[in-house]
């Protein structure tokens, strides 16, 4: 049984930092590039960030870009984001997902999307 499990999320104010873990099980980890998405509410899941399987490339969007670090340890199955300097616009639903083509797909939109997790709620409010 395959299982992505996202945790990590909680209430935080404007400029403060969370790192979120996303637990990968019933899949070979090393086989799948891996990837943040996120729903805000009333909009679109949107495209966050991806890395590669051997964690060599790693691509973001540009509403993220150097506030958000993503990283995986292969050895424990787990895949992380690093968020900084949050802002109230990242407020939102985040979700884990494998993907079968490549981080740089993913990054396109043009993944081959395989597994989701359930979500964990980040809320940035003063």
């Amino acid at each position: 049984q395959v299982q992505l499990v996202e945790s990590g999320g909680g209430l935080v104010q404007p400029g403060d930092s969370l790192r979120l873990s996303c637990a990968v099980s019933g899949r070979t980890f090393i086989n799948y590039a891996l990837g943040w998405f996120r729903q805000a509410p009333g909009k679109e899941r949107e495209f966050v960030a991806s890395i590669s399987r051997s964690a060599g490339s790693t691509y973001y969007a540009d509403s993220v870009k150097g506030r958000f670090t993503i990283s995986r340890d292969n050895a424990k199955n787990t895949m992380y984001l690093q968020m900084n300097s949050l802002k109230v616009e990242d407020t939102a639903v985040y979700y884990c997902a494998t993907d079968e083509s490549t981080a740089q797909a993913m990054s396109l939109g043009r993944g081959r999307l395989k597994d989701w997790g359930k979500g964990t709620r980040v809320t940035v409010s003063s």
